[in-house]
């Protein structure tokens, strides 16, 4: 139960639908718990009108019974035999219906208090994931963190609802039978709850299986829901190298052993119900035959007393059969809590200072020193690197693929934290600034574009709270795709598709360079975002760039030297380090990558 006692807090906003819920299974079982004692006095009554000498089996007695039911008894008892019956069939009827109203009331609060929580508990996983860095994403598939915010969250719902209401109806039973069993027969009473020991027992060891079986499934699921997931986002990748056998092959591996564990924990449960089925039997026939021995020897028992035990044993059936069912629901929901408590205790690298600053970024960007390393692979992208950039400069940076360039503009954005070093913008450390604050105020055109399935005009303005049809169209034309997009059969109202799929290469660099300069930042990151266009198409972007960022600070990372870009300064990495900075006159001198790669770009560029 400790996994579980995360959900205490839910309880507590809901306490009021909690605790009604609790009153309701009480009034409900109060209300059929009474149904006994009044067919007790039925049988009784009948027997003793049966009997021509009214003694053996005659005894009819309403001092063990509950006030209601001896109140009831006072009335019914000076009426005819006849018109006794009728009244006493009409009060077991009126009994079932208030039973009946409170159970169904009982089921709008518990299992309507369960759904809440389930949906306050994914909304919490959610906001939670929201907040992880990126390096958590890294080692996590997208599949295991889908099934612990579906599949995860629905089981720990089934502990919320269906298993909380039954236990507590369990306790409510229990009490309330024993309690008037006591008070009937204590003999009979503890002839009818002899096999309950062997049930406790039965449940413990079976429980202990359970859970280790449930927790095993629910990691299997993890990992048929990523295959199938990776499966469905590389469909293409698939087809065009002819291997939806080999992958289908890794699925029904996948499916086969969570089908194994699942038979496997089928079987474990189906332990529950026989063993119930059979103790709630053995407890019938003594309870039978003892009553019976009873009777027959006029020890002190009535028929009416065996009728009513029987009632009893009949009542506790179903409760007492739940208790494998709960407890099973209750180890899956353990299980299951346990893999979303791994989630949820798992704390963000990258997060907010106390008092974090929220100043207005002019562009001043300074490097000091800053070493980086990734943590899952142990990789140094950047070492020793230091560099100031002015407010309005404009900065390229090139190098090989590895040399530590897009890493720049991770750390820039702060996805990641250097180990050694700081950053700052304005004088400002960067660790010091808010972390949302930051990137509202940064634009950033990944080299990995990711559109949403939505509209186009609703993925350009994506970075906006707000935004209106004209600073969307805007910001198209700056970024050289309005045209396409009104070809489009819906202009701005196209479905782009699941991550833009029916969009080119180019159009979707396109759109993304529009979401970045709709939000017309101070500072702008672009890293390798026009690898997919064509040279027309480029100089083109490259001309309306020149007047977008006249006064903004720009970071530009690119495979290639955009001539129609004045560059203040640009830098060579090299793992890492800066090889060469200068600008572009002064690093054509120097003759190194800079000036062998203009080279070779010029090269392409007449050939074509």
């Amino acid at each position: 139960m400790k996994h579980l006692a995360t959900l205490n807090r839910y309880f507590v906003k809901h306490r009021w639908r909690f605790l009604l819920g609790i009153l309701f299974i009480i009034l409900s079982n109060y209300f059929r718990i009474l149904a006994p004692q009044l067919t007790s006095y039925v049988v009784d009554a009948v027997v003793a009108h049966l009997n021509s000498t009214g003694t053996t089996g005659a005894k009819i007695s309403s001092r063990d019974k509950d006030i209601l039911v001896q109140k009831i008894i006072e009335f019914i008892s000076h009426q005819p035999f006849e018109q006794k019956i009728v009244w006493c069939g009409l009060v077991l009827l009126l009994l079932a219906v208030i039973s009946g109203v409170f159970m169904f009331l009982m089921r709008q609060t518990i299992i309507v208090m369960s759904r809440l929580i389930e949906f306050d508990q994914k909304n919490a996983v959610y906001s939670h994931y929201q907040q992880l860095d990126t390096a958590f994403y890294k080692t996590h598939s997208t599949g295991d963190l889908m099934n612990r915010i579906s599949e995860d969250v629905s089981r720990v719902r089934m502990y919320t609802g269906p298993a909380i209401m039954y236990f507590i109806n369990l306790a409510a039973v229990i009490c309330f039978s024993i309690f008037f069993m006591l008070q009937a027969s204590p003999k009979l009473t503890l002839v009818a709850l002899s096999p309950l020991p062997i049930l406790a027992v039965t449940i413990y060891f079976v429980n202990t299986i359970i859970h280790k079986k449930s927790e095993r499934i629910q990691a299997l699921l993890s990992d048929l829901t990523v295959n199938a997931q990776e499966s469905y986002s590389g469909i293409r990748v698939i087809k065009a190298f002819v291997q939806e056998k080999a992958m289908l092959g890794f699925f029904t591996s996948n499916s086969e052993a969570y089908k194994k564990n699942a038979l496997a924990l089928a079987k474990t449960e189906a332990i529950y119900f026989p063993s119930m089925a059979l103790l709630i039997g053995i407890s019938t026939l003594l309870t039978v035959m003892v009553g019976g021995l009873d009777v027959i020897n006029v020890k002190g028992a009535t028929v009416g007393t065996i009728a009513e035990f029987v009632m009893y044993i009949q009542m506790l059936t179903f409760p007492v059969s739940a208790i494998g069912w709960t407890a099973s629901m209750t180890q899956r929901a353990a299980a299951s809590q346990k893999r979303i408590n791994e989630f949820l205790l798992t704390e963000p690298a990258i997060k907010n200072p106390p008092g974090a600053l929220q100043p207005a970024l002019k562009g001043n960007i300074v490097f000091n020193n800053v070493h980086f390393t990734y943590p899952h692979t142990g990789i140094k992208a950047i070492q020793n690197f230091s560099l100031s950039i002015k407010k309005g400069e404009k900065l390229a940076i090139v190098g090989r693929t590895g040399s530590g360039k897009s890493t720049l503009a991770q750390l820039l954005l702060r996805v990641y934290d250097p180990q050694e070093g700081s950053i700052l913008y304005d004088g400002i450390p960067l660790h010091n600034i808010d972390v949302h604050h930051l990137r509202r105020q940064v634009s950033y055109v990944p080299q990995d574009i990711f559109l949403f399935s939505d509209t186009v005009a609703n993925n350009i303005g994506f970075g906006l709270d707000k935004t209106d049809h004209e600073t969307v169209v805007q910001a198209a034309k700056q970024a050289s795709v309005h045209k396409e997009i009104m070809q489009f059969e819906k202009g701005y109202d196209t479905m782009v598709g699941e991550r833009g799929v029916t969009l080119s290469g180019g159009q979707k660099q396109r759109i993304s360079i529009a979401r970045a300069l709709i939000k017309n930042p101070q500072v702008v990151v672009f890293d390798d975002c026009l690898s997919a266009v064509d040279a027309k198409t480029e100089k083109e972007i490259m001309g309306n760039l020149n007047a977008f960022l006249q006064d903004k600070t720009a970071i530009i990372i690119t495979h290639r030297v955009f001539s129609l870009l004045s560059f203040d300064k640009v830098i060579v990495l090299e793992d890492g380090k800066i090889a060469e900075q200068g600008t572009h006159e002064t690093l054509l001198q120097q003759n190194g990558y800079y000036a062998e790669m203009y080279a070779r770009q010029q090269l392409q560029d007449s050939s074509q």
